[in-house]
């Protein structure tokens, strides 16, 4: 059985469904997945970070940086919130500009495959790529679906099927072994938005414990929260700075990220001297976090013993822990692929590829990745939109 079709989308993720929405008739988008958009559906506890209100090309990480800004300017946050507002989907701001559903994610998912389906797309789910090739003009797919085997050929096709993170859920390296066959490099990939690992487990005792912290790693800080772990560190400080930290780097942290601590304890100093310092200090850290660092700080002794000299370097140590993780959770947990398709052969206008007409890459594949907060999504529409409305204008790689 053979199909033709003038746009073959591989991922019917959010990038995927978002470029099917505007590359024009003759679209068809498949998926090896029974349910479109699944890490849509499963992020953000299920109401999906879908934006962010401050996203702009520094929250991205790239070889090229300045790659990111077109897609990014020609389709913003508020043309996505204009694209929602549209389908009735309410929402509501979180810490730091992040926009989540009032409901369900899946209104999400739901809004994508009526847009796609209202330009006249097709969806093909449970749909398996066994075989791929371009003859020269164009491509040429062997696909599994329901049991019976059949050919699509198709002018144009997108890669959109994510990177490595969160393999249950079926994440291949699919579309790195698609570009690299066309031509592509790939550059060098790694799990994050991750927690970090330590071999011998120096926080198990403190696990579920979580506070706001300042964690820096190669010069760049996040003020969020950190979570202690059976097997190390978690929480949107940690995650954020995961996708900054190498091997053998160390990560700091600032219990104090305020920086009151110490005014604070000169003040319980003046009335309640004769309390223990550990007790005092569990009003502004987490007693069991205090009781784990009391040994390596030396904290002991009632507030009143302390003099100003020493209250300066216990909050200093306090502002300055030096950690060195050993690894990170991986791709099981990552919530998104560092690196990818190198951007030096697409066009940051249309995400064609330089190397071969017709072909293009989209949202996670591509070395773009977003900070923690809806970034990563934006990315994903706004990369979408510039494929689809350039397959849909018939725009050259420029």
């Amino acid at each position: 059985m053979r199909h033709a079709f003038n746009t073959l989308i591989l991922g019917a993720g959010a990038a995927g469904m978002m470029c099917a929405a505007h590359a024009g008739p003759d679209t068809l988008v498949i998926d090896h997945a029974k349910s479109p958009g699944e890490k849509i559906r499963i992020s953000g506890g299920g109401r999906c970070n879908f934006t962010n209100l401050g996203t702009g090309p520094g929250n991205f990480l790239s070889q090229n940086p300045h790659f990111c800004k077109s897609a990014l300017s020609r389709y913003t946050q508020w043309d996505f919130l204009d694209l929602i507002a549209r389908h009735g989907i309410a929402w509501h701001e979180k810490t730091l500009g992040q926009l989540f559903c009032d409901d369900k994610a899946t209104q999400i998912v739901a809004m994508l495959v009526t847009e796609l389906r209202n330009a006249g797309a097709e969806l093909w789910l449970s749909t398996r790529l066994t075989d791929l090739s371009h003859d020269g003009h164009q491509f040429c797919a062997t696909l599994e679906r329901e049991g019976r085997r059949m050919t699509v050929t198709a002018r144009n096709l997108v890669l959109a099927t994510g990177g490595k993170s969160i393999p249950k859920m079926g994440a291949t390296g699919l579309a790195y072994d698609i570009a690299q066959r066309f031509g592509h490099q790939i550059t060098e990939t790694r799990p994050a938005l991750v927690p970090l690992t330590f071999s011998d487990a120096p926080f198990a005792g403190l696990s579920g414990t979580a506070l706001p912290v300042r964690a820096t790693c190669d010069g760049v800080s996040f003020d969020e929260a950190a979570l202690f772990t059976h097997r190390g560190l978690s929480g949107p400080a940690i995650l954020q700075i995961s996708s900054f930290w190498h091997e053998g780097q160390t990560i700091t942290l600032d219990l104090d990220p305020s920086a009151t601590l110490y005014d604070a304890l000169r003040r319980q100093r003046q009335t309640a001297g004769r309390r223990n310092l550990t007790t005092e200090l569990s009003h502004h850290l987490p007693a069991k976090l205090v009781a784990h660092l009391a040994p390596a700080l030396g904290l002991a002794g009632n507030l009143a013993d302390q003099s100003d000299v020493r209250l300066a370097e216990i909050t200093a140590a306090l502002r300055d822990w030096q950690l060195k993780p050993t690894g990170t959770e991986g791709y099981r947990t990552a919530e998104v692929t560092l690196g990818g398709i190198a951007t030096d052969a697409l066009s940051s206008k249309t995400l064609q590829s330089r190397h071969l007409p017709g072909l293009y890459a989209i949202g996670e594949a591509v070395d773009v990745t977003g900070w923690l907060g809806g970034y990563n999504f934006q990315w994903a529409w706004s990369s979408g939109w510039a494929a689809g409305v350039a397959i849909a204008q018939g725009e050259p790689a420029s």
